[in-house]
Formats: C-alpha cells, structure tokens, sequence
C-alpha cells in the first residue's frame, strides 16, 4: 500500500464523521477537546458487549446520580448493583466500583492517562485502556472494537478467520490510525461500522471508505470478517425456589465471587447437566415442582430452570423478606427477574 493511503484513509473517514458523528452524552463534538474522562470511562465500562441503546439511560442516570470518581467510590455495593440491574455482566458492575475506589484512593480521582497505567485498573484491559487513551486524553492509540474489526477486516479483505485474525487486524487498524485526533478517528470507525458497515447489510455506496475497500472491490464485503464455526454452548439445569410468606419473597444474595456475584437473587440449587431437582432448598417447608420454565443464555451455556415453590411458615431462613408487589426494587439480575415475572403476584390463589 503506497504511503500516503492510510492518510488518505483517515482524512476521508475524519471529514465524513465531521458531518455525520452521532451526537451521544459521553462524546464531545468532533474537532472539540475531550469530555471528561469520568463520562467516557463510565461509557467504555457501560458499553462491554451492551449497545448505545440500552446504555444510554444507564448513563445518564448513573452521571446524575455519581458525578464523578469520588460520589461513585462512596456508593454502598448493593446500591450500585441494584441500579446496574438490567445491563447484564455483573461482574462489569464490581469492577466499575473496585476502579473508582482506585481512581479516587490511589490517584486523587483523576483518572490516569497512559494506556500502561489505565490497564493496571480493575476492569480495563487493552481495548478499553486505548480507547480512554484516544477518546478522553486524545493520545494516538489503535482501538479495534468489534465494528471496527469489522471495518478493517472488509477494507483489507482479512481472509484469516477470527479470532485468529485479531492480531492482524490490530495491525492494519494501527497502519491507518492517525497521530492527530486520534479519538475522533476511533469513534468514526465505530460510527462507521454501526451505522454503515453493518454485519449483515453493509450500505457500501454511502461509505466514504469505498473506494479503498478490497472487500467492496471483490463484490462480497459482507462476507468479512470471515469468523471460524462456534462451538455449541453446553446445556445447564436448575431449580429456582420461590419461598413465600404473608405476602412476601425470599431473596438472597449471590457470593460475592462467580455467576451474578453479589445480587439479590431467589434462592437455587445447583445448575447441573441434569434437572436437579428440590436439591438445594433454602428453607424446609411443603415444596413443589410447578410447570413454569425459565430459560435464559449466558456467554458460556444455556440455562433452563424450573420454579418450585412452598409457603413458608414464619419468615425463617438467612436472607431478606422482600414484598412482592415491590420486586422490581429489587435489583434482581434478568434470569430471576424472569423468574419473579412467571410467578406473577405469587401463590396468593394458586
């Protein structure tokens, strides 16, 4: 490739997202200094494998609620699961604390601004770590997210499969990347690959990196990144436990290591290959199967529980009464609250 196309690359890219940036609450305007590092932290963190959509709401009442470093080190964990609830990866939600806490006690809440020095913070690894580095401090920084592994497998027709391909992609993503607005760049490519260089459709004739696409040219780019087939997840079986009293539901909460840690949650058993069964009730009490199935995907496996519920006899047993005309308070993490919705007001009438 003749030196001066990947500038021309990231000058075309630059003037298209000068007229076309997606205006977002984390985002200064293109050509603008960077926002706060806070905001765009918070972001990065928000959106690991959650889309802008069901982000966005989490932000902005997360900014107001915890303006800064210091507000959001001060908050009770409980408090900040509960109002994580919904946006999945729970472990997402432990890291985002454990980093504030860091920023704020080791780091005077600034946050760091070297790539080096933001990965050494709970929760951020290498792409999150370039991606601060550009976008909040503007320093050059080769940020491949999943669009923008999608825009350079296409414009360099990567025939190697992912996730082989990453390192190669990472290359040619640091061959194009520009020394000057570099968090611009960064979040054109993302704008790119979401709104124009889309996994299933790409709009090409709208692209003003068309005319340097390999794959455009080779009439196929929809078929990059070219990906290796997946394995199929691994099938997991479970007992939810539905223990009521005068109107009320236990709840426990998850350890604060593995699975959901640290979530209010109902009470189960083990998550076997088989059904288990009533293995693992909370509390002893009347229990019985019901016909009302959950099923729910993980990154790892699929789950299928099956509720079983009794009347409890007093409120025995370690964990919190919770009124289940309230449960939505309660923060549970989605399976259970899919959970709680197949059990609608309870056994009142059953």
């Amino acid at each position: 490739m003749p030196d001066n196309v990947p500038r021309a690359i990231a000058d075309r890219l630059l003037a298209w997202y000068d007229a076309h940036a997606r205006t977002l609450p984390w985002r200064a305007p293109p050509g603008a200094p960077p926002t706060d590092p806070y905001r765009v932290w918070l972001s990065e963190i928000m959106l690991q494998q959650t889309q802008v959509a069901s982000a966005r709401p989490y932000f902005e009442k997360f900014t107001a609620r915890w303006p800064d470093f210091h507000s959001l080190a001060a908050a009770e964990d409980a408090e900040l699961m509960a109002a994580w609830a919904g946006l999945g990866y729970y472990a997402r939600a432990r890291n985002l604390l454990a980093c504030a806490r860091a920023v704020a006690g080791d780091h005077g809440g600034t946050l760091p601004s070297t790539e080096p020095e933001l990965r050494g913070l709970p929760g951020i690894g290498g792409y999150t770590a370039a991606a601060i580095a550009a976008i909040a401090f503007g320093r050059r920084a080769v940020v491949v997210d999943a669009n923008v592994e999608r825009v350079v497998a296409r414009l360099f027709a990567v025939e190697e499969a992912l996730p082989r391909a990453k390192p190669r992609i990472h290359s040619l993503t640091d061959s194009i990347t520009p020394d000057e607005r570099a968090g611009d760049f960064a979040q054109a490519m993302m704008d790119l690959g979401s709104s124009i260089c889309s996994a299933r459709a790409p709009r090409c004739l709208a692209c003003p990196l068309r005319e340097d696409c390999d794959g455009f040219r080779g009439g196929a780019p929809e078929s990059y990144p070219r990906k290796a087939p997946k394995a199929a997840k691994p099938q997991r079986y479970g007992t939810m436990f539905w223990a009521e009293h005068d109107g009320q539901v236990l709840l426990v909460r998850r350890p604060d290591k593995g699975l959901l840690g640290g979530m209010r949650a109902l009470p189960t058993g083990p998550w076997a290959e088989t059904q288990p069964g009533l293995q693992g009730a909370p509390v002893p009490g009347d229990w019985r199967l019901l016909d009302r199935q959950v099923r729910h995907g993980f990154t790892h496996f699929n789950l299928e529980v099956t509720l079983a519920a009794a009347r409890i006899d007093g409120q025995t047993g370690a964990g919190e009464w919770w009124p289940i005309a309230g449960l939505e308070s309660a923060g549970l993490p989605t399976v259970f609250a899919k959970a709680a919705r197949a059990m609608g007001s309870g056994l009142c009438g059953d």
